[in-house]
């Protein structure tokens, strides 16, 4: 079992003597009403430079961008309804791949189609982030929000940070009512 963290709290995933090298991020939800309208939650990864950049739309990860160009983060597909147990959605991210330049990778989630359908995380309960040794598949870090967000339609989870002691996962849990584009152009992505 991992590190169960707080809201803003950080733990290390990685240290000079440890050998991690591909982790996947697993995040869950399940929709407050079960059976009702398709409650469609998209996760993302955005790897950053450290001014806080994507250095292109490749290093955006999402359901129409399912990989970076060397497969240091991929996305293991889009759920559409956010029912059942166990991770909803699933980005694997190799450490060991990504480029020196990189220095965050941020996890946001959004609500598809949320304006529409008058949904907003409001309407979600259970939600998590959690960190999995991909070749262990040992839980490092697990991060629950328990933020009730009626009025939020997206959510910046997590982070993973490069230091120079290894890897830290940052747990955020910071809401707010943008889409999947506007979360990109927040990143200084053209979309």
């Amino acid at each position: 079992m991992g590190i169960d963290l707080a809201k803003g709290a950080s733990a290390a995933l990685t240290d000079t003597t440890a050998a991690l090298t591909h982790i996947t991020v697993g995040l869950g939800w399940d929709p407050n009403r079960p059976g009702a309208e398709e409650f469609d939650l998209d996760a993302s990864a955005i790897a950053l430079q450290d001014d806080g950049r994507a250095p292109g739309l490749t290093y955006f990860v999402y359901y129409n961008n399912l990989s970076t160009p060397r497969g240091e983060i991929v996305h293991r597909g889009d759920n559409l309804t956010g029912e059942g147990a166990g991770d909803d959605e699933q980005i694997q991210v190799r450490l060991d791949l990504l480029s020196s330049a990189i220095t965050r990778v941020v996890f946001p989630v959004s609500i598809h189609n949320a304006d529409y359908r008058r949904q907003s995380f409001g309407d979600v309960r259970g939600a998590y982030i959690r960190v999995v040794n991909a070749e262990t598949e040992t839980e490092l870090v697990r991060y629950d929000l328990s933020t009730t967000a009626a009025r939020d339609t997206s959510m910046l989870f997590g982070e993973l940070l490069r230091a120079a002691d290894g890897w830290h996962f940052r747990a955020l849990g910071e809401g707010g009512v943008a889409d999947l584009a506007e979360i990109a152009r927040s990143y200084g992505l053209a979309v």
